[in-house]
């Protein structure tokens, strides 16, 4: 029988203060890429392998290189997930999911249209009483593009009744979902058009200033997103409520969520519009303490992880702390002559996530492929075993057997892929995001392969 909503939160009670094992796996990875039956199976198998947390990346609709760190809306979910046999429409339910969600449903419903009106060209190029959203306009706009409008809204439905699905799928099954946001909105959104004030934008729309991070293990140049910063002295007027919202649709979809870059909760890399590299630019404070406070007051739990991987400040630590989120370790940036790594097996704490490898990060194979034989021997040491060229299954039991409360390791890794799995190289616009699993990978005997590494490392057996 499907669980209650208090059952559910005993549950998530429970998963939240013990130690379990997880797996990384975006729905477009699924053979169908939809949320459908495929999603389903999938959490059958994730049950039976004895796991009990599956994360996701963002739902929302991706960008035309397919990345969903770039969407052009922070709630709206990618229509491009929706069951292909799924088209009937309660017209109660659409009514009351209408009502629910109309602070932002009917400005992404009027983006939508105005972007097929206008051939794709970003808000800051459409006439100007569109641009800066002249109200009778729009209003007649809302009128004749209604059929339009009502479509692009039961999509949203439709998506938001097909994850519904899922999650009492994974209720039933003990599996927690695992979410993931960006800390930062893309430009051309509906979020940045319906709330301009919101953002460090010129009276043109153009953003001043934008995101990214200085030059790190990824880049030489640093990595140049070009999000629009925040006017956060306006958000904290509004009592921070667009990120109330926001966190409230998050917590409506899952049961735990990770803020990628929570570093720019403490500071953020400014850089000048016109700049084309992410070199030139400087650190600017944040007043995220002041925003997890009033998201705390409103959400209690507040399950949050903090993705605070790259150049970390002791202050970014103290906010992880003093809100109780659960940090970041990966495993495959341990391997230095630094004795205080917090990648490394001998210092990853309890309140961690560790990964082997995350999205952003080559498989497990493919890592240790590219590096030279002193350097693979020093990994092997570190891991504290003869050379094997299982690599991928000794750098999972090395997480799991870590003492972080959540060990997780990316599909690829289990099934022992190499770079042509990968999900995602940062800085490269194109060949990302494609990487799809087939159902006779996942046999019986890799199922029974995860449930002894969960067994042998002491964590919670998922049923």
């Amino acid at each position: 029988m499907p669980k209650t909503a208090a059952q559910c939160d005993a549950a998530m009670v429970d998963w939240l203060s013990v130690r379990r094992a997880g797996i990384l796996l975006h729905v477009t990875s699924l053979p169908s890429s939809r949320l459908d039956d495929d999603a389903l199976r999938w959490l059958d198998f994730i049950a039976s392998a004895g796991l009990s947390v599956w994360q996701v990346l963002p739902l929302v609709i991706p960008d035309t290189n397919g990345s969903p760190y770039q969407s052009p809306s922070a709630f709206a979910m990618n229509p491009g997930l929706l069951p292909a046999s799924d088209v009937k429409v309660n017209e109660s339910e659409f009514e009351e999911y209408c009502a629910v969600e109309a602070a932002w449903l009917e400005d992404f419903a009027l983006f939508e249209v105005l972007k097929q009106r206008f051939r794709d060209r970003t808000w800051v190029h459409w006439p100007d009483n569109f641009r800066h959203r002249d109200t009778p306009s729009l209003r007649r706009i809302a009128l004749n593009a209604r059929p339009e409008m009502t479509r692009i809204k039961q999509q949203q439905y439709r998506l938001d009744r097909a994850w519904k699905r899922i999650r009492q799928h994974a209720r039933d099954r003990d599996v927690a979902l695992f979410g993931d946001i960006p800390v930062f909105i893309a430009h051309d959104s509906a979020d940045t058009w319906s709330q301009p004030q919101d953002f460090l934008l010129d009276d043109d729309g153009q953003p001043t200033h934008v995101t990214g991070v200085p030059p790190d293990y990824f880049s030489e140049t640093g990595q140049r997103w070009g999000n629009p910063h925040y006017r956060w002295e306006r958000m904290r007027k509004e009592d921070y409520a667009w990120w109330i919202a926001r966190m409230a649709r998050q917590f409506e979809l899952f049961d735990l969520v990770r803020i990628d870059h929570f570093r720019g909760l403490v500071a953020v890399w400014m850089i000048e519009a016109s700049c084309d590299t992410a070199i030139d630019g400087y650190w600017q404070e944040t007043p995220g303490d002041a925003l997890l406070g009033a998201l705390r007051a409103r959400f209690p739990d507040l399950p949050i992880v903090a993705e605070d991987l790259g150049v970390i400040t002791e202050e970014v630590r103290a906010l992880r702390r003093k809100y109780g989120f659960p940090g970041m370790s990966v495993l495959q940036f341990a391997f230095d002559h630094f004795d205080d790594n917090p990648h490394k097996p001998a210092n990853v704490t309890p309140d961690t996530v560790v990964y082997t490898g995350t999205h952003d990060n080559d498989t497990c194979v493919g890592w240790f492929s590219s590096l030279q034989p002193g350097e693979k021997d020093f990994v092997f040491q570190v891991l504290g075993v003869e050379p094997t060229e299982d690599i991928a299954r000794f750098m999972i039991e090395t997480a799991m057997h870590s003492r972080a409360d959540l060990a997780v390791a990316p599909l690829q890794d289990f099934l022992g892929l190499g770079s042509k799995a990968r999900m995602n190289t940062p800085g490269v616009s194109t060949g990302n995001w494609h990487w799809q699993f087939r159902w006779d990978m996942l046999s019986d005997g890799l199922a029974a392969r995860i449930n002894g590494m969960i067994a042998d490392s002491g964590r919670l057996h998922g049923r």
